[in-house]
C-alpha cells in the first residue's frame, strides 16, 4: 500500500469532527418525527432518573432497619414507594421503546427510499465502475447497522450516559471523599476507551467491505447460474466465495479479538479501580465515617456507574461503526445524479418529430480512456427513416445506441435531434421518445400485463390489449388461463424467447416513441419466431424513425439505408442493392456470406 494510501485509510478511520458533522446529515432523515424522538428522550431522562432512584431507596432501607434514618417512614412506606416506583418506571419505558421504534423505522424507511431513489436515478457509468453485490450491501447491512443505531444505540448510550452523570452527582452529595478517588481514576478509563473504539472502528469498516465482497461474489453467481452450470464451474465458485468468507472471517477474528481485549481491560482496569474504591469505603465504615447504608448505596451506584461506563464503550464503538456505514451511505446520497427525482414527470411531453444527426461525433468509454470507440461519426437520418448498422463485433455500432440514449457524454462533435442538441432536453422528456427492442428482452418477474405496462404505466386496459394485438403477442396470452396475469418469471424466464421479444414489442408500441431502436431484435430467435417478430416489428416501425442493428442482412433489405461501421467509423452507405454490388466491399463479402450458401 502506498503512502498515500496509508493515509488516506487513517483519514477514514478518524472521527473528526467534519467525518462527525458530515455523519449526523444522516440523522436528519429522524427530523420529521423530531417530536417522538424529543419526547422519547424526555422519557429516556425520566426512565434514567427513576432508576437510579433505587440504590438510595436500598440506603434509605438499610438506615431505617439499623435505625439511623434521617427521615421519619418505615419499612412499609419504603416498600410502597418502591411498587409505586416500578410502575412508574415500567409505564415511561413502554412509551420510550415505543416511540424510539416509530421514530427509527420510519426514519430508515425513509433512508432506504431516498438511496434507491438516488440509484434509480444515477447515470450508466456509476453501474459500470460499480459491483451490484456492493451495492446491494449497501443498501442491506450498512442501513441495518444505521437502523441499529436509530433504534437501540443511540438511545442506549445517551441512557447510560445521563446513568454516568447523575451517579457520579449522587456519589458527590452522598461521599464526597470517595467521588474524589473515583474521578482520579477516571480519565485512564476514558482514555483507554477511546484508544480501544478508534480500533475497533477501524476494524468493523474492514469487515463490512469484506462481507461487501461476499454479497457481491453471491449475487453474480446467482444472476449467472446458468453460466456457471453450464460450464460446471460449481466447485469454482464455491471456492472463490469460501475465499471471501475466508477473508470475512479473518477480519471478523481480529475484530473480535479487539474487542475480547477491551474486554480485559474493562475487566482489569476499571473493575479493579471499582473494587480498590470500595476497600477504601470499607474502612471508612469501620471507622463509623458513614453508615453500612451510605456503603451499599456507594456500592450499587458504583457497580451501576461500572456498567454505563463499560457500556457506554460498546455503544460507542457501535456508533463508530454506525459512522462508517453513514459514509459509505453518504457516497451514493452525495453522487450527482442524472434525471431530477424531486420534478414529477409531465405527462404532457413534448412530441419529438425523430430528425438524427451525429455531427463528427468521437467518443471513448470513461471506463476505457485509452482505447478510442468512435472516431468522427457524421451521418444523417430523416423524420420517419429507417436505417440499419452493420459491421463486426466492436465496430461501434451499439454505441451509437447508448450515444443517442444519452447513456455518456461524447468528447468531441454533437448528436443533433430536430436540429437542436440532445445535451439540451430535459433527459427524461427526450428519452420518453425513445423505445428499445433489445437482443436479449429481460423482463421483470411480474405478470404480462405489468411487462407491456412499463411503456406506458397509466394505459387503460384497451391500449394494453391493442398493443399486444399489434406485437403478435395477443394469441399466446389469450391461450395462458391466466391471461395477461400470467406471472413470466424472474428475467422471463417462464416465456419463450420469441414470447418475450414480442412483449418487448407491445412495450415499445405502447410507449409510440417516435424514435426506435432495434437491437438485433430476431437474431437469437427460430425461423418461425423469426417471422412472427419481424412482422410485429414492421407494425412497429412504422411512421417511426428507426435504426436497427443487425447481423443477419435478411431483415434490413428494406430499409431507406444501410451504414457499414468498422473500427468506430463509418466506411460505406447505401442501400442492399447499391452496397451488394461493391466489389470488395464490406457489405458484400457479409452478403455473400450469408446469402449465397441458401442459393447453391
Amino acid at each position: 500500500m502506498s503512502t498515500l494510501n496509508k493515509q488516506e485509510e487513517e483519514k477514514k478511520t478518524k472521527l473528526s469532527k467534519e467525518s462527525l458533522r458530515e455523519a449526523i446529515k444522516v440523522f436528519e432523515y429522524i427530523r420529521p418525527y423530531k417530536w417522538s424522538f424529543f419526547v422519547g428522550l424526555i422519557l429516556l431522562f425520566l426512565s434514567s432518573m427513576v432508576f437510579m432512584i433505587f440504590p438510595y431507596l436500598i440506603k434509605l432501607m438499610v438506615d431505617i432497619a439499623e435505625g439511623k434514618s434521617e427521615y421519619a417512614i418505615t419499612l412499609n412506606d419504603t416498600g410502597y414507594l418502591l411498587v409505586a416506583i416500578l410502575f412508574a418506571q415500567g409505564f415511561v419505558s413502554y412509551f420510550r421503546v415505543t416511540l424510539f421504534a416509530k421514530v427509527s423505522e420510519n426514519g430508515i424507511a425513509d433512508v432506504r427510499r431516498a438511496l434507491y431513489q438516488k440509484l434509480i436515478a444515477l447515470p450508466v457509468i456509476f453501474y459500470e465502475q460499480s459491483r451490484v453485490g456492493e451495492l446491494i450491501s449497501r443498501l442491506t447491512a450498512d442501513v441495518e447497522q444505521l437502523y441499529s443505531a436509530f433504534s437501540i444505540t443511540l438511545a442506549e448510550f445517551l441512557r447510560q450516559l445521563i446513568i454516568l452523570v447523575f451517579g457520579l452527582i449522587m456519589l458527590a452529595v452522598l461521599t464526597p471523599r470517595l467521588s474524589l478517588i473515583m474521578l482520579a481514576c477516571f480519565p485512564l478509563i476514558v482514555v483507554g476507551a477511546f484508544f480501544f473504539g478508534r480500533y475497533i472502528r477501524k476494524l468493523s469498516k474492514e469487515r463490512q467491505k469484506k462481507l461487501a465482497d461476499t454479497n457481491t461474489i453471491l449475487s453474480e453467481t446467482m444472476q449467472s447460474i446458468n453460466t456457471v452450470k453450464s460450464f460446471t464451474n460449481e466447485w469454482f465458485e464455491v471456492a472463490r466465495y469460501g475465499g471471501a468468507v475466508d477473508g470475512v472471517v479473518k477480519v471478523a477474528l481480529k475484530f473480535a479479538s479487539g474487542r475480547a481485549i477491551f474486554s480485559v481491560y474493562i475487566v482489569s482496569v476499571l473493575f479493579g479501580a471499582l473494587f480498590f474504591i470500595i476497600w477504601n469505603a470499607a474502612i471508612m465504615v469501620q471507622r463509623g465515617d458513614m453508615t453500612s447504608g451510605d456503603l451499599i448505596a456507594f456500592v450499587a451506584y458504583t457497580m451501576i456507574l461500572g456498567g454505563a461506563i463499560a457500556s457506554l464503550g460498546n455503544f460507542y464503538t457501535q456508533l463508530l461503526g454506525a459512522v462508517g456505514a453513514t459514509e459509505r451511505l453518504r457516497e451514493i446520497l452525495a453522487t450527482d445524479t442524472e434525471v431530477d427525482m424531486d420534478k414529477k414527470p409531465n405527462s404532457n411531453t413534448p412530441k419529438l418529430r425523430g430528425a438524427i444527426e451525429y455531427k463528427n461525433v468521437h467518443f471513448r468509454y470513461p471506463t476505457r480512456d485509452d482505447v478510442p470507440v468512435l472516431k468522427g461519426i457524421d451521418l444523417k437520418i430523416a423524420q420517419g427513416e429507417k436505417v440499419a448498422l452493420v459491421g463486426s463485433s466492436g465496430a461501434g455500432k451499439s454505441t451509437m445506441f447508448q450515444l443517442l440514449l444519452r447513456f455518456y457524454d461524447i468528447q468531441e462533435g454533437d448528436i443533433l435531434v430536430d436540429d437542436k442538441s440532445i445535451f439540451d432536453y430535459d433527459i427524461s422528456a427526450y428519452r420518453h421518445n425513445i423505445a428499445v427492442v433489445p437482443q436479449e428482452v429481460l423482463l421483470f418477474g411480474g405478470t404480462i400485463r405489468e411487462n407491456i405496462l412499463y411503456g406506458k404505466p397509466d394505459a387503460n386496459e384497451r391500449e394494453i390489449i391493442e398493443a399486444a394485438k399489434q406485437s403478435n403477442a395477443w394469441e399466446f396470452i389469450s391461450s395462458f388461463p391466466e391471461g395477461m396475469e400470467t406471472i413470466v418469471g424472474e428475467r422471463g424466464i417462464k416465456l419463450s424467447g420469441g414470447q418475450r421479444q414480442r412483449i418487448a414489442i407491445a412495450r415499445a408500441i405502447l410507449r409510440n416513441p417516435s424514435i426506435l431502436l432495434l437491437d438485433e431484435a430476431t437474431s437469437s430467435l427460430d425461423a418461425e419466431s423469426e417471422r412472427v417478430v419481424q412482422d410485429a416489428l414492421n407494425k412497429l416501425m412504422e411512421g417511426r424513425t428507426s435504426i436497427i442493428i443487425a447481423h443477419r442482412l435478411a431483415t434490413i433489405r428494406e430499409v431507406d439505408r444501410i451504414y457499414v461501421m468498422d473500427q468506430g467509423q463509418i466506411v460505406e452507405q447505401g442501400t442492399h442493392d447499391e452496397l451488394s454490388v461493391v466489389e470488395d466491399g464490406i457489405y458484400n463479402n457479409l452478403a455473400k456470406l450469408q446469402f449465397e450458401p441458401i442459393n447453391s
